[in-house]
């Protein structure tokens, strides 16, 4: 027969044989994408541009208008009892100390009190206020300068134990709450490498072949975090960008990784020499990690389509470092395999090396069972064979009931509610906003006009003034900041409640408010947290339609094109949503409705993050993908040699059970790391990102993937007459002696 080569095969067999060549090509491409990117630095996008609709247009010409970046920060006094009131003379001796105090820190300005001019605000109980000041010099290195300020006030609240003496602030929240969630990000990076070190090793029971994987994920993390510089220059990124890749990068490198060494070891284990190991093992591993590769990143472009600059940023990291380790496990993983050979299956016993050779059965091997068939899941797929219809609706039955509270999702914004933990400043904010509405979440209205300063101009901010708290929506504090060339006003205002009634309030000023007052003077918006929140929104429902068709669309025909199946395809897309429909419910039960508070330990909000669920589609959507191309390759690869359908699936799913255990294990312990911070939102990414591959490694491909195949059977590989134009892709690689042996059914594979 005429030898048949893939892509893939045939770059694991020039590295392979130009081993040198393909390392030092690859150390050369890390070492110059990192410098390069460490030269030019990774550009951060600006506020305006994670923002949608009228929002990012006030954003814009914030931008441009040069206001002074300051980081305001406040004090809050309040009387414990209710017995003190603003005008009592020990009240009025706290707030001169805090003023003094603050003042003699040598790092504030701008200090403003109840008892001046232009004071500052006071309930109307007059038993709270505020002492408002400004921190020297840029904004964005505050919290550098912020502790004295802390300790000042710290003091001033030991003098008076009968008030409440609490700051918070810009600065003070970066100071007190970014280095805890800075901590809880180390943290979880640092886990997450033994983690997967240690999941490896159990694995493969040699410690080169546990080190390889995760060499060759963090190179590839490093490169493509380099790149992120270089592209970040056209396309700026989120500061959690680089966070995402080291999440992506790790699960999806050593995945790869793992997929194509057990492959070989699988070969030199039925006697093949290393070369030829490296040849099947890039002519079917390394095939399926190119698909699968091009599958996960074609559902990251999604994001693309949102118009937001968060998501598109998130895409652009998630695409560089996917590709990444693709390129370098098709690359230098054949190069690394054909120059350490069989001592990547070396063990230390004893204080000596040894290699453990193809004749032998390695302690993992052994752990899973025959021939790498886990034990486990050998038993399983014997009664999923034997009752398909069964499995299928016990297993499709399951996964819907998951997918059920998925219907009441109900998302928001992020709050300082998301913040979990004993963090008294999230409560000093709470109190500031029960004290005064809106004064921690305030709507901005932004005004552009030739000159803001002029009569007409302030005439008509007067008027937007009365006109906005005469709706009942909007109250103290007010504030008008006018920047230096005088063409910007931007104008703070307090929104009453929070919620359904801060965006009624946001949508009065939009539409009724502004254009009666403002908008004959000059171009204005409106934007803030809730105004923010709602355009975000707005954008979302408009997209989320578009990203969904591109992502599935192009999906199946991917999928279409490299089995050249429709019934596969279509399979492939409904199981994916299946597996992401039950993380959701997941995520509902235990964020919203609160199930596993006390074993998480956080305090539901009621509601999930609103960028997370598209967010988890598509991140999940690609990641499942996985694991369904590499066991339908092996599958296909099985039944294009001549087996039977029913034999090919029980091969199929035997032959990889082990791999996918580990690789789904290696995936939910990195994600799961991430529930461990103090951000909920973050938690809720780790959860549904750790339940949805648990759910899909397991249910779906250990259960429903093979029940459906089996009660399908050669309807699996049913492909139109007018679909015959589709290429001939391989899933395997030359014919040979266990091909034969397989057409000629001389290699019984048991069902039981």
């Amino acid at each position: 027969m005429r030898r048949r080569r893939n892509l893939a095969a045939s770059i694991g067999g020039w590295s392979a044989r130009h081993r040198w060549a393909a390392l030092m090509i690859w150390v050369a491409f890390v070492a110059v994408a990192t410098f390069a990117g460490n030269a030019v630095g990774t550009a951060k996008m600006k506020g305006y541009e994670s923002q949608n609709g009228d929002s990012r247009e006030a954003g814009r010409i914030l931008d441009g208008a040069a206001f002074k970046d300051v980081a305001s920060e406040v004090v809050l006094i309040q009387s414990k009892d209710g017995s003190l009131t603003v005008s009592d003379p020990r009240f009025r001796e706290a707030v001169t100390g805090v003023r003094d105090a603050v003042t003699a820190t040598g790092q504030v300005e701008h200090v403003r009190t109840p008892y001046d001019k232009e004071p500052s605000p006071v309930t109307a109980d007059r038993h709270t206020t505020l002492v408002q000041f400004d921190m020297k010099g840029a904004a964005d290195t505050a919290d550098d300068r912020v502790q004295p300020v802390l300790t000042a006030v710290a003091g001033v609240q030991e003098r008076f134990p009968d008030l409440r003496v609490e700051q918070a602030g810009g600065a003070s929240a970066n100071k007190l709450i970014g280095e805890a969630i800075d901590k809880d990000f180390v943290r979880a990076e640092q886990l997450s490498l033994p983690i997967t070190f240690g999941i490896l090793l159990a694995a493969f029971g040699a410690i080169l072949a546990a080190l390889v994987p995760l060499a060759l994920a963090m190179t590839a993390i490093v490169a493509a975090t380099g790149l992120l510089g270089l592209t970040s220059q056209l396309l700026h990124v989120d500061d959690a960008t680089p966070n995402l890749m080291l999440l992506i990068g790790l699960a999806v490198g050593v995945d790869y990784s793992l997929f194509y060494i057990r492959r070989e070891r699988e070969e030199r284990a039925k006697g093949r020499d290393k070369r030829r190991a490296i040849e099947i093992a890039a002519a079917t591993s390394g095939r399926a990690v190119l698909i699968s590769g091009i599958t996960v990143i074609v559902a990251m472009a999604g994001m693309f389509l949102t118009g937001n600059g968060t998501f598109m940023g998130f895409a652009e990291g998630t695409i560089l470092v996917v590709l990444t380790a693709m390129i370098g496990s098709l690359t230098v993983l054949p190069a690394l395999l054909s120059l350490i050979g069989d001592k990547i299956d070396a063990r230390v016993i004893h204080g000596t090396v040894r290699v453990l050779t193809r004749g032998r059965i390695t302690w993992a091997r052994k752990l899973g069972g025959r021939d790498g068939q886990g034990r486990f899941w050998n038993a399983v797929l014997t009664g999923v064979l034997r009752r398909p219809l069964v499995s299928a609706v016990v297993a499709g039955g399951l996964l819907v009931g998951l997918a059920v509270p998925a219907f009441a999702l109900r998302t928001g914004s992020q709050s300082i509610d998301d913040l979990q933990g004993d963090y008294a400043i999230a409560e000093t904010f709470k109190r500031i906003d029960k004290a005064f509405p809106g004064g921690n979440d305030p709507a901005v209205v932004v005004l552009k006009a030739p000159d803001v300063t002029t009569p007409a101009v302030t005439a008509a901010i007067d008027d937007f003034k009365r006109r906005a708290f005469a709706t009942g929506e909007a109250n103290e504090p007010f504030g008008v900041e006018v920047n230096p060339d005088k063409t910007v006003a931007r104008i703070s205002i307090g929104l009453k409640g929070e919620g359904t009634a801060a965006e009624h309030a946001v949508r009065s000023l939009r539409e009724e408010v502004l254009p009666a007052t403002l908008s004959g003077v000059g171009e204005a918006h409106v934007t803030g947290n809730t105004a923010g929140s709602m355009d975000f929104n707005d954008q979302l429902a408009r997209t989320i339609p578009l990203v969904f068709g591109f992502v599935l669309l192009l999906a199946f025909l991917l999928l279409l094109t490299s089995f050249r199946s429709l019934v596969v395809a279509v399979k492939a897309i409904l199981l994916n949503l299946l597996s992401v429909a039950a993380a959701y419910g997941v995520l509902v039960l235990v964020f919203q409705k609160g199930y596993g508070e006390g074993v998480l330990g956080f305090t539901s909000t009621g509601y999930i993050t609103d960028w997370l669920p598209l967010f988890l589609f598509v991140i999940l959507f690609g990641l499942s993908m996985d694991y369904h191309v590499f066991i339908l390759s092996r599958i296909r690869e099985a039944f294009d040699r001549g087996m039977r359908t029913d034999d090919a699936v029980a091969f199929g799913i035997r032959s990889t059970a082990g791999v996918v255990t580990s690789a789904a294990l290696i995936m939910v312990a990195v994600f799961a790391t991430f529930a461990t911070l103090s951000l909920l939102t973050f938690m809720q990414m780790g959860v549904g990102l750790a339940a949805a591959i648990l759910i899909d490694a397991t249910i779906v491909r250990a259960v429903l993937l093979p029940a459906t195949m089996k009660l399908l059977g050669d309807w699996n590989w049913y492909l139109p007459r007018w679909l015959n134009w589709l290429p001939q892709l391989s899933h395997g690689d030359d014919e040979d002696d266990e091909q034969a042996a397989l057409r000629r059914k001389e290699t019984p594979v048991p069902v039981a």
